[in-house]
């Protein structure tokens, strides 16, 4: 369920914003939302697995709150990242 090194490093290259960035709020959204999508497809198999459900709430959780930082930080920033990542507000 976790991120492999590979992934994490391709979503980086994506979403960085200078070329010494890894912890910018755009890439740890984009972070998030890869974890949040994995464990989505695992809960559709294990329906039953409820420390996982409640480990994807405080993920969306974290996520909520970065991109109300970014909102309001930098309103276009925030369009776009809602756009590219699939995110319905």
């Amino acid at each position: 369920m976790s991120i492999t090194q590979e992934e994490k490093r391709k979503t980086i290259e994506e979403y960085k914003t200078s070329d010494n960035d890894c912890g910018s709020s755009e890439v740890q959204i984009a972070l998030l939302t890869h974890r949040i999508n994995t464990l989505t497809e695992h809960l559709k198999i294990n329906s039953k697995d409820h420390s996982s459900r409640r480990g994807l709430l405080a993920l969306v959780s974290r996520r909520r709150s970065l991109l109300d930082y970014l909102k309001n930080k930098d309103y276009d920033k925030y369009l776009s990242m809602l756009e590219r990542l699939s995110i319905r507000k």
